[in-house]
């Protein structure tokens, strides 16, 4: 993260004695209606569990990320230590480069010392918390050998979650105009990271679904760093809506903010409340220049509409059947149909303008147990899959992935047995069959 104010520490004093004034998070009525907008270039709300869109804002749109560019870099360290290439306590060699970075005075940074030596939980923990540009490339060192093979691997693990939007150039979400000479081969000198509003939220529930042990980390509104250096400092997280910060907002746990010239103020947020976890994207947020806070007054806003407007409830319960498929028809069974029912109950979100008479129901039969007749092929035990049933919302929202509508699905099960009919009592259908 780029540091553009030197007075903010004062400003946000301000700031607080006026937010005791005004409340920050208020939210108007028209808010909650069909014109409530996110003051930003791009928005995006989803639920953490299901991937379902909760709201979108031109979240197709690819933008500058900046250093919200950290958390798929974070998310590759995560993954090497689950796989057994990296250990916390592994110490990690600072690079001549990366102690020159790490002390410039324009970039968010911890100071790093070429005689020292980190583990990776320390530079993990201050690329999160301090937004540290040069802890985030002495990982990527350490797992690459170079911030430019680095890199590869990050573009990798977004084309491998089908994000084809992305233009990354380096592991930080800096200009490239900081790295000099060690800009990624053939990008420009102040070439940035882009990334849609929609990836971003891809990246951060990967990384929140695959390792939530890094909320632990994202959580922390200040922790000491370095000390066993000549240089120890006390970090500060830059996400302002942390217990005990300016924008304070029960229920946030994380995620990110990044802030570059091109990519404005951007702040990729996480928050529970009753009991379901949401993940909102803000980029690039208006009026960034004049109020510091804004990305944060924007995210709470978006997270308020969320809950306000929206709600998980069970549509079809366990055990229930399916009014649109009732029983199956069966062939050679000593019955003709078998009546079925849900395996699993099924919940969806809904919008405060919907009731559950408004979600319809998609059911399809087992491919492999089905004749050329669309019928179920006897004998069929009780309790055997015959079929899926399908939640359909009437929003067009849709999900974040195209496989989070597995969310919406459950087994269709048979709740009884047919047993195969014999061969006179086939033969008797077949001469009736003549008849009729």
């Amino acid at each position: 993260m780029k540091k553009k104010h030197r007075f903010l520490p004062l400003l946000a004093g301000i700031l607080f004695f006026l937010s005791s004034v005004v409340p920050i998070f208020s939210v108007q009525a028209d808010e909650l209606s069909g014109d409530f907008k996110v003051e930003a270039k791009a928005a995006l709300s989803i639920d953490a569990d299901t991937g379902k869109v909760l709201y979108d804002q031109n979240s197709d749109d690819a933008l500058g990320i900046a250093s919200i560019t950290k958390i798929i870099s974070l998310y590759l360290v995560e993954k090497e230590v689950a796989e057994g290439k990296l250990a916390w306590d592994d110490e990690i060699e600072i690079s001549d480069f990366v102690a020159q970075l790490s002390v410039h005075p324009e970039l968010s940074n911890v100071p790093l010392e070429t005689t020292s030596k980190y583990t990776v939980k320390d530079l993990f923990d201050s690329a999160f918390i301090q937004s540290s540009n040069a802890s985030t490339m002495a990982l990527a060192e350490k797992i690459a050998g170079s911030e430019a093979d680095f890199v590869d691997l990050m573009k990798k693990q977004l084309e491998d979650w089908g994000i084809k939007d992305a233009k990354i150039v380096n592991s930080t979400g800096l200009n490239n105009v900081y790295l000099g000479e060690h800009i990624y081969p053939g990008s420009k000198t102040d070439d940035e990271n882009i990334l849609s509003a929609k990836g971003v939220a891809i990246v951060a529930r990967h990384l929140i679904n695959d390792y939530p042990d890094v909320l632990e980390v994202t959580a922390t509104p200040k922790q000491e760093f370095g000390s066993h250096t000549f240089s120890p400092i006390e970090m500060v997280n830059w996400n302002w809506m942390l217990p005990g910060m300016l924008y304070e907002k029960a229920g946030v746990d994380g995620l990110k903010t990044g802030t570059t010239d091109l990519a404005g103020a951007c702040f990729v947020g996480t928050m529970t409340k009753d009991g379901q976890r949401i993940i909102t994207v803000v980029l690039n947020a208006t009026n960034h220049e004049t109020d510091p806070g804004a990305r944060f007054v924007e995210t709470g806003r978006l997270m308020d509409y969320s809950f306000d407007n929206w709600k998980k409830e069970e549509v079809l319960a366990k055990d229930a059947t399916v009014p649109e498929l009732k029983t199956v028809p069966v062939h050679q069974g000593k019955e003709l149909t078998v009546p079925v029912q849900t395996e699993e109950a099924l919940t969806v979100w809904l919008h405060s303008s919907m009731t559950k008479d408004d979600v319809t129901f998609k059911t399809s039969l087992n491919s492999k147990r089905i004749t050329d007749d669309n019928e179920l092929q006897a004998p069929i035990e009780k309790g055997v899959n015959v079929g899926t049933v399908q939640a359909v919302s009437p929003d067009k929202l849709g999900f974040i992935e195209e496989s989070d509508t597995d969310t919406t699905k459950t087994a269709l099960l048979a709740s009884q047995e047919v047993k195969k009919a014999n061969i006179f009592v086939q033969a008797w259908r077949a001469v009736k069959g003549l008849f009729n």
